[in-house]
């Protein structure tokens, strides 16, 4: 799976805003800083908590480098990063002062959000959906428009809707026009034939079927066996992994300027994987990753495919046209069940450049390359089973 918070139900979520609005120098009753609170004596760090919205992996290799580089705490700040989980919705961790920050894909957040979730997306990491729609090249379909009258595999649980989108835009009722089977989180059922299209991550799912063995021939599956459809490409795309924030908190001068820190020390993480892919994949792998080193190396550079070249402003930036683009499918694309993410539109808290814009400023004072102009993706050699 795309290890975002898959398991979501994206109109369930009743997430409540409990977070009080700390000060710099507050405590625990234990006597450990709460999330977000410094430790009040001169020079001290502060203490911040990231949730994660999956397990460690690749996805999340600018925050476990920006740690394990020394970045947050050359801005002051000590980082924990919290790994997710099947049953983990990390902008509810948030919204419930169980967190200072949360990665969270937007349509999710947003539903969240009309839910009664206080959170705003203060950088927007990744700046295009890594969804695909992936069939075997001898099924023919190369856009959305082929999809009629196919078996086609979807996650559900919010993951559906650049799928469903994309469907309607091509005049197949999802309900109707082809036959919806409820995809496991692999690829096995696209594998054994069962489906015709399968839903998955570029930086994950994808990777899988160029690890599995290609029974005619013996050898590995060559992406030329496959076909895929990029909603990108399709226009139906939605933005994804987004750095959120604790949007009462950001009331409080010393959230605020520990949220430019955040961002800053963030951005230079993913800035660093963009330039040193292999070592970033070394570190999630020396923290924890289940996942073997080669689909690691491929996860990092697909992930870095999201997020470079970033917009002339710098990395993190949020479009308007492609947020718009978003709320629009999250308001207009109707799955299976007749609903769609969210029923109105957002209000103006949901999203700010305010503090990136002031992190790229930083960054740019340090000389850090925050646009990536000439990135260039590695060439990555996948192995059976991703080891």
């Amino acid at each position: 799976m795309s290890r975002s918070p898959r398991r979501l139900r994206v109109l369930a979520i009743a997430a409540a805003v409990t977070a009080a609005l700390a000060t710099a120098c507050s405590t625990n009753p234990s006597g450990t800083t709460a999330p977000g609170d410094a430790t009040g004596a001169a020079g001290a760090t502060t203490k911040v908590t990231l949730q994660l919205q999956w397990f460690t992996q690749g996805q999340f290799a600018g925050y476990i480098a920006a740690r394990d580089q020394g970045f947050y705490k050359e801005q002051g700040l000590d980082v924990t990063i919290k790994e997710g989980g099947v049953d983990i919705v990390p902008q509810t961790v948030l919204a419930q002062g169980q967190a200072d920050y949360a990665i969270a894909w937007v349509p999710k957040a947003l539903a969240s959000r009309e839910q009664g979730a206080g959170i705003t997306d203060v950088a927007q990491v990744f700046q295009r959906s890594g969804t695909y729609q992936v069939s075997f090249a001898n099924k023919n379909i190369t856009k959305p428009a082929d999809l009629a009258g196919k078996k086609v595999g979807n996650w559900g649980f919010g993951n559906e809707f650049e799928l469903f989108a994309g469907m309607t835009a091509a005049g197949i009722k999802p309900s109707t026009g082809v036959t919806l089977v409820q995809q496991q989180f692999d690829m096995q059922a696209l594998l054994s034939g069962d489906i015709d299209a399968a839903q998955a991550m570029a930086y994950n799912e994808y990777a899988q079927v160029l690890e599995a063995k290609n029974p005619a021939t013996g050898q590995l599956y060559k992406p030329s066996d496959f076909n895929i459809i990029d909603w990108n490409t399709a226009g139906t795309a939605m933005l994804q992994d987004a750095i959120w924030a604790n949007t009462q908190k950001l009331s409080d001068p010393a959230y605020q300027d520990t949220t430019v820190k955040f961002i800053a020390a963030s951005l230079k993480g993913w800035a660093y994987c963009r330039d040193n892919a292999s070592a970033c994949r070394d570190l999630v792998v020396k923290a924890g990753s289940k996942l073997g080193a080669s689909h690691q190396l491929w996860q990092v550079n697909e992930v870095n495919k999201l997020i470079w070249p970033s917009p002339a402003a710098g990395a993190g930036t949020i479009d308007p046209a492609l947020w718009a683009q978003t709320v629009k499918v999250a308001r207009t694309a109707v799955n299976a069940d007749g609903q769609t993410v969210i029923t109105k539109d957002p209000d103006a808290t949901a999203y700010t450049n305010d503090y990136v814009t002031k992190a790229i400023a930083l960054l740019k004072g340090q000389n850090v390359d925050v646009v990536g102009a000439g990135f260039k993706p590695i060439d990555v050699t996948l192995t059976a089973g991703g080891n």
